[in-house]
């Protein structure tokens, strides 16, 4: 009797554990169901809509909403319909502008990579890392990694040293993570390393990274000085000795500088004659 007991009172633990389960994956399959519908529209849905729409209650369908909307993946208009919030529409803005300077910033690479037969790299900030936009491989075998995609700390790179030393990032809190015997882990170090970053226009780094890579990167600004990003050069130590990084570096820095003369330029207009406004 007893051992009955026990297992009619496993069957129902086991038939709640799935019930339980099954109810997750069914308001994960309604939530995501309902933002791609609100993505998807061509005009902004409402409420009544979306439940009729995917035969969800109207009580349930507005908690689904409320939840998306709580986490800024849905927000209403004025009219009370649903249409991307500000997490998604953060998300596409930064994914455009991050498509732009990729766009932009492209000849610098190519011709850096030409000119050096070394590696050169895009990046921006990111979530803990910097973020690799775009790649222009050197001529070289030895020294030719794949950087995109890779998880690069700030105070170990040269790219991340350009970020942070103009604030485009903030050092983050906590311990700054030894990767080799160079590695700077000292605040005090880093920030002194960060105001000769400044003083000198570019970064450089030498086995931080990884023991016999080495590198230097200059800041890309927006016309109003902000700077968004920073372009690199790597190789091994065993090609780019300390002189050679230094050349480098202010050849990225006029590179850059180049591209950014000439998207500020202006067509010219022709001159055109002007008659009375209004004359027959």
């Amino acid at each position: 009797m007893e051992q009955g007991f026990h297992m009619m009172k496993q069957f129902r633990e086991g038939a709640m554990g799935k019930s339980e389960l099954t109810t997750g994956t069914q308001a994960i399959d309604r939530a995501t169901a309902l933002l791609a519908d609100v993505l998807q529209s061509q005009t902004p849905p409402l409420l009544g809509s979306l439940a009729r729409a995917h035969d969800i209650p109207k009580s349930t369908t507005s908690r689904i909403l409320g939840a998306l909307e709580r986490a800024g993946l849905v927000q209403r208009d004025r009219n009370g319909a649903f249409l991307a919030g500000q997490v998604l529409t953060s998300f596409a803005r930064e994914q455009n502008q991050d498509s732009v300077l990729v766009t932009r910033m492209r000849t610098v690479l190519e011709t850096l990579s030409e000119q050096t037969g070394e590696t050169a790299n895009l990046a921006v900030p990111g979530n803990g890392f910097i973020n690799l936009l775009d790649q222009v491989d050197g001529q070289y075998l030895i020294g030719a990694t794949n950087w995109i995609g890779k998880q690069v700390p700030y105070h170990a790179s040269a790219l991340g040293k350009v970020l942070l030393a103009y604030s485009a990032v903030t050092i983050s809190a906590g311990r700054l993570e030894r990767l080799t015997e160079k590695t700077i882990t000292s605040r005090t170090r880093l920030l002194e390393e960060l105001e000769e970053v400044r003083r000198r226009g570019f970064a450089i780094i030498s086995d931080e990274l990884e023991v016999g890579l080495v590198a230097v990167a200059a800041p890309i600004r927006e016309q109003d000085g902000r700077v968004v990003g920073a372009i690199s050069v790597s190789g091994p130590s065993t090609r780019l000795n300390s002189k050679e990084l230094i050349r480098i570096g202010d050849l990225i820095v006029s590179e850059i500088d180049a591209v950014q003369a000439r998207s500020k330029k202006k067509p010219q207009m022709p001159n055109q004659k002007i008659g009375k406004v209004g004359a027959a």
